[in-house]
């Protein structure tokens, strides 16, 4: 039997699948489609998820693909980014989709994961003791546990009868990879004029004459998972601007659209979602793939511990618990980005107080922070501000911290010298450092990188240890 079967090889159910082996849980990753696709669904990744890379030893191989963007803009307004941003990457690294995906398979291969390409989740029951999927082709597999990280029209949602409330698409987008042949002085001053009335409107160089091309489409087709023909995208962008620019030989059309919605539980029984499988948006900000894969990194090390037998009471629901809230935060602000592109007069007398305020700096970081995800606090019940937060990449002795969280363990960070995880040494990392870039005398650091607990005193922290860590050995 496998620990964990995952529905979905996209950027979240990769690397849960990585988190999973990393603690040693047998894990199984089942994509429906034939092969990975080449569709760019997203194009940035966001500092938390830089991060999160980091803490896991991937990033390097990342930034030199990418390139790297200023921080500091929402719903298109440009501004300066605030100074001293709390984190070592304060800038978007712009890198295609299936790039970060091939980069997270190539992890999954050396940690010995398994992909399976054109195997369909089609059914599922539970038990007291495991999940029995049905594919597509009649195979039956069992698990302890399953992640549905199938998407937004989820089949793993959907067979669990989870609710999926909202507000469905109003508004759609046609989106490909083409070639222009339209000089490229052209191109820039037909999107700047066309981008007046229509923000949704662009044409992004991606090199050697092929560009991403978007346009708004007049309506909402009945079903989006169709891709729209070069003749559509063409026709659409010539109404729009006069011209279609010349847009030839496309190596892939896709349409999206302005669906928000979440999902009433991230939980039945066994069965658990993440990503775009428990929350669609909007793509304002570029926060989708970045919130699936923050899911996924919150998610791992508590179901690994879960099929490990030592999750105490209650860590697995943590997941939900903590992770719910952040989506329906990340709804919110697309859902407001999504109001201040419209060219109605309301929304552009908004849009003009928010550019003055955003002359604010406290206003600039907090919106760069809900963007980027570096300001989530959970609500980890403790009173210290740095409970509930993600710790800076602080220097140590001993190097980078987040080169020490690379293991998947907890980590005490121990100013005093005084402290001890000797109970947990299998789970829990101690490092005794005084010169700790720290204004605190110790943290306790769940695998995610959080603040489980902050203080001095060694009976307080042993009763945190044993909430997130489970019982000493």
């Amino acid at each position: 039997m496998t620990d964990v079967l995952v529905a979905g090889a996209g950027p979240t159910g990769v690397l849960l699948a990585c988190e999973l082996r990393l603690r040693g849980a047998r894990v199984l990753v089942l994509e429906k489609d034939a092969e990975p696709t080449k569709v760019v669904r997203g194009l940035g990744l966001h500092a938390r998820t830089l991060e999160i890379l980091d803490q896991r030893g991937l990033l390097d191989r990342f930034l030199p693909l990418g390139k790297q963007y200023p921080v500091g803009g929402f719903a298109g307004i440009r501004k300066p980014a605030p100074a001293g941003l709390d984190t070592p990457y304060p800038f978007v690294l712009g890198i295609p989709q299936p790039v970060t995906e091939g980069l997270l398979r190539e992890r999954a291969a050396e940690l010995g994961v398994e992909v399976r390409y054109g195997h369909e989740v089609t059914g599922l029951s539970q038990d007291d003791d495991g999940v029995t999927a049905e594919l597509a082709d009649g195979t039956r597999l069992r698990s302890r546990y399953l992640v549905g990280c199938d998407g937004g029209r989820s089949t793993v949602r959907k067979l669990l009868g989870i609710g999926f409330p909202g507000e469905p698409s109003t508004h759609e987008t046609l989106l490909g990879e083409v070639e222009l042949t339209a000089p490229a002085e052209t191109i820039d001053a037909v999107v700047a004029e066309v981008r007046k009335t229509y923000n949704d409107f662009g044409a992004m160089p991606l090199g050697d004459g092929l560009y991403r091309l978007g346009a708004p489409a007049d309506g909402v087709a009945e079903d989006r998972a169709v891709p729209p023909t070069l003749d559509e995208l063409r026709r659409q962008v010539r109404k729009l601007a006069g011209t279609d620019l010349g847009a030839h030989s496309p190596r892939w059309l896709s349409r999206f659209g302005d669906a928000t919605r979440l999902a009433d539980r991230y939980r039945a029984g066994r069965v658990l979602l993440a990503g775009d499988a428990a929350h669609v948006h909007p793509p304002y900000g570029g926060q989708g793939l970045n919130l699936g894969v923050q899911d996924a990194f919150n998610l791992g090390w508590k179901l690994a511990a879960e099929v490990a037998g030592r999750a105490p009471d209650g860590l697995l629901d943590s997941y939900a618990a903590e992770r719910r809230p952040v989506a329906a935060d990340v709804l919110d602000n697309t859902r407001a980005q999504h109001v201040l592109l419209s060219p109605e007069p309301g929304p552009q007398a908004v849009r003009r107080l928010l550019t003055e305020l955003m002359d604010l700096e406290d206003v600039r970081r907090l919106l760069v922070e809900k963007v980027t995800a570096t300001g989530i606090r959970y609500d980890l019940g403790g009173e210290h501000e740095l409970v509930g937060r993600r710790l800076p990449d602080v220097g140590l002795r001993q190097g980078r911290l987040y080169e020490l969280l690379r293991t998947g363990r907890g980590l005490l960070l121990d100013r005093t010298g005084r402290l001890t995880v000797d109970g947990w040494t299998d789970r829990v990392d101690h490092v005794a450092d005084a010169d700790a870039a720290l204004d605190v005398p110790a943290v306790l650091l769940r695998p995610d990188g959080h603040v489980a607990w902050v203080g001095a005193d060694q009976q307080d922290l042993l009763d945190q240890v044993r909430r997130w860590f489970g019982a000493e050995t």
